[in-house]
């Protein structure tokens, strides 16, 4: 309370005679602090300019283009196929429920009985087929979403190890992905 007091009275001071804090010293000192532009500038024209901004746009860096990257590369095998898989689930789920949520008011049956029977009415082959495009994708993002942890752990950083494992997750997913489209 009282520091708030003696600020509040030291800035009514300054405020009625600026002059007794803000010398010219004060000031001058502020001034040589300040950064001055040791280059002159000059209007151009329109034209000028344009041709000035081509030629420095000529020794400007160029990104580069996903085509000079290895495919065989780590990154794109197991980074991508992740983000794929998660935004595939995640959609599906999200378009699912969307559906469910306006079914009654479309006259769509989206009820489990309904699913079930037309599920049970199709051929083998297609209902395993429907099976593993939906346990594929599960089963990847489940051990793929385990190895980068491990990753982010700071285990197997090898070469050889991270290209082993991106293997055994390829293999590992699509095994479970068949053994869980038929037969369970």
């Amino acid at each position: 309370m009282i520091a708030q007091r003696t600020g509040t009275t030291a800035l009514r001071r300054v405020a009625a005679n600026p002059n007794a804090v803000f010398t010219s010293t004060f000031a001058k000192a502020a001034m040589s602090q300040m950064q001055t532009r040791q280059a002159t500038t000059q209007k151009i024209s329109a034209d000028e300019a344009r041709s000035i901004l081509d030629k420095q746009r000529l020794n400007r860096p160029v990104s580069p283009h996903l085509d000079i990257y290895d495919k065989q590369q780590t990154y794109f095998g197991g980074s991508i196929w992740q983000r794929f898989t998660g935004s595939g689930l995640s959609g599906g789920l999200y378009v699912f429920g969307a559906a469910y949520l306006a079914a009654p008011l479309l006259g769509w049956h989206l009820e489990s009985a309904s699913l079930v029977s037309a599920f049970a009415a199709l051929p083998v082959a297609v209902k395993g087929a429907a099976k593993f495009l939906v346990a594929w994708p599960f089963v990847f993002h489940a051990f793929n979403g385990v190895r980068h942890l491990a990753l982010d752990l700071g285990m197997f950083m090898k070469r050889q190890q991270i290209v082993k494992g991106g293997w055994y997750i390829w293999g590992a997913s699509l095994v479970s992905g068949l053994y869980l489209a038929f037969f369970l």
